[in-house]
């Protein structure tokens, strides 16, 4: 993981927030040891935090992998049982995993788990969903927003992970990308994009196309690897 935050505001950040239960725990350990890239305790709180403010009763994730910001969302679904969240993961052991996790704090009855590739999934399922998560492969992004868009309600969020770093983005080609769209120069952007890898277009392009949205409002958070948080206005 390749967190934007220092060290001692990482652990500041970590040590106000909410305490993981014993069962985040051991996905912490789990991905400490077997280096699974996970959103990590701070952007799981805020996950949940978000989820708590937009009163979600469905959500929607683009890549789950072994479960950890799935079980930080279900958390803050209706206590009655009648939430839902969808976890994808094209991972089958990785799903049954996340399976595993979710029972073992409670939440199996509120998760659809689905086998296969995120963006087509999500084409077959009705909206609305209230928050989603995008976390895929990041050429995806892009993908992802166009095929969930129009099952987020006024009041949804779309937050997408990685939006600042990930060991496979090159941050300096990303930020010169970023600004050369804001200043409208189209040429500036062309040439860096053809010297940026793939994942590095991908988040630049999934940037474009979401702040280009009037229906979204935008913010970049520098949690974990970075987040962008789109919260759908009208």
């Amino acid at each position: 993981m390749v967190d934007v935050l220092a060290d001692e505001i990482r652990r500041f950040v970590r040590a106000v927030g909410p305490e993981p239960d014993e069962t985040l725990a051991e996905m912490d350990r789990f991905a400490e040891e077997h280096g699974f890239p996970h959103v990590g305790p701070e952007v799981g709180a805020f996950l949940r935090f978000v989820a708590r403010m937009s009163d979600a009763e469905r959500i929607f994730e683009f890549g789950s992998g072994y479960g950890y910001s799935a079980y930080w969302f279900a958390d803050a679904l209706p206590d009655d049982g009648s939430g839902e969240i969808v976890l994808t993961e094209v991972d089958e052991d990785e799903l049954e995993q996340a399976r595993e996790y979710m029972a073992a704090g409670g939440y199996d009855d509120l998760a659809r788990y689905e086998l296969g590739d995120a963006v087509e999934t999500a084409k077959g399922y009705d909206g609305p969903f209230d928050v989603v998560l995008i976390d895929i492969q990041k050429h995806q992004y892009e993908d992802a927003f166009e095929a969930i868009r129009s099952k987020i309600p006024v009041g949804g969020v779309i937050v997408a992970d990685n939006a600042i770093s990930a060991s496979v983005i090159e941050f300096e080609n990303l930020l010169d990308m970023v600004e050369a769209a804001q200043a409208g120069d189209d040429a500036a952007r062309r040439v860096i994009e053809a010297e940026s890898n793939e994942h590095t277009r991908g988040i630049a392009d999934y940037l474009d196309r979401v702040t280009a949205d009037s229906a979204f409002e935008t913010v970049v958070i520098p949690l974990g690897e970075g987040i962008a948080v789109s919260y759908r206005v009208e």
